[in-house]
């Protein structure tokens, strides 16, 4: 009777988490779900080639992003599929996603998807006004843990954010581009404590990505100052395992360039362009089915001395192309490239139908 009795509370608790979020919840995410098919099936079909495309694109505002005018103008073209806040106060995030959920439900398009670089380290530059949440290295319990994530969500939710671009995964914090942003120099504890962090925040209602991959802590160098180099084996990707068995539902690929690796050499080109990396080792190699999401192809000096980065990172597998330097110009080299390209039109196909799962999924849609 105890036992009927706990799985009557569970199945309550999986009802009222679901019925929060239409119907379906972001535990719904891996499951063979024939409804869920039906819906994003329906829901894509209703798009066109650009539309579809544009789910791809994630621009970026706030004070470090691009002005309010051109996201209100890419918005009202229906040219992307979310926004990433950089930095501002938490009641000017808040009234920006109104105004732009407003445009979409006026317009009669897919809502957008709003995303935050809210790791612990990063949470009060990105939200003014958030309550300090302290540095990810000094976390080191999964009470502590816990914690954060609740203050972590709870901040997002006031604003309208789904997306958080964390935990970092990487092994070090000597790394001169993370610093604090890492649990530190033990791969268990890391592993442990990140796992945690996702499941928290998922658990949640919010989207967790793990990052960078394939590991930019043993690294010297920053890439958003240049060329950034994984000379030999990757030592840090056993840290993604666990956590994709575990149901993390997005990975960011770092513009670090891999070299005198046979097997995942990316030939000078960052991972984040690589095939060999996001397709090859990600995708098929390790059997993560879920979000692939590059780092920001904007302002990244080991990337934007690449000529047309977003599309070789959509063709390398990326499912979300983050912050291109120019939005419709993305599109439309997509456009081009599945008309000439059947194979890559079907990658296309399945990166949207992805997205659109993961809106349904997150109470998006």
């Amino acid at each position: 009777m105890k036992n009927y009795r706990l799985i009557l509370f569970i199945l309550f608790l999986y009802g009222n988490i679901c019925a929060q979020t239409n119907d379906f919840c972001l535990q719904d995410f891996y499951t063979d779900n024939e409804r869920l098919d039906q819906v994003v099936d329906s829901v894509y079909n209703q798009l066109n080639d650009h539309q579809r495309i544009a789910q791809m694109i994630i621009t970026s505002a706030g004070e470090l992003g691009k002005s309010e005018k051109t996201i209100i103008e890419l918005t009202e073209k229906d040219a992307i599929g979310g926004v990433v806040y950089l930095k501002g106060s938490k009641q000017k995030h808040k009234e920006n996603i109104h105004k732009l959920n407003t445009i979409s439900k006026k317009n009669n398009t897919l809502p957008l998807l709003f995303s935050m670089d809210a790791e612990p380290s990063l949470l009060a530059s990105r939200i003014k006004g958030a309550r300090d949440v302290g540095n990810t290295i000094d976390i080191k319990t999964e009470k502590q843990s816990d914690a954060v994530v609740n203050t972590i969500n709870q901040e997002l939710k006031e604003i309208g954010v789904h997306h958080n671009y964390a935990p970092v995964l990487d092994v070090s914090p000597n790394n001169e581009a993370i610093k604090s942003r890492s649990y530190g120099n033990n791969k268990d504890s890391i592993i442990r404590l990140a796992n945690r962090f996702i499941k928290a925040t998922q658990e949640g209602g919010i989207i967790a990505t793990a990052k960078h991959f394939p590991g930019h802590g043993l690294v010297k160098g920053d890439t958003h100052k240049q060329s950034v180099y994984i000379d030999g084996p990757l030592q840090e990707i056993d840290n993604y395992k666990k956590i994709i068995e575990d149901g993390v539902l997005s990975i960011m690929i770092a513009h670090i360039t891999v070299l005198n690796n046979k097997l995942f050499d990316t030939n000078g080109l960052p991972s984040s362009c690589s095939r060999r990396i996001v397709t090859d080792l990600l995708r098929d190699g390790m059997c993560f089915n879920g979000i692939i999401i590059s780092d920001a192809l904007n302002i990244m000096k080991a990337v934007t001395i690449i000529d047309n980065a977003p599309l070789l990172a959509s063709k390398a597998g990326c499912d979300l192309i983050l912050m291109p330097q120019n939005e419709e110009k993305t599109i439309q080299s997509i456009l081009a490239e599945i008309k000439k390209d059947a194979s890559y039109r079907k990658q296309v196909e399945q990166s949207v139908k992805k997205i659109v799962r993961l809106k349904v999924c997150g109470g998006i849609i």
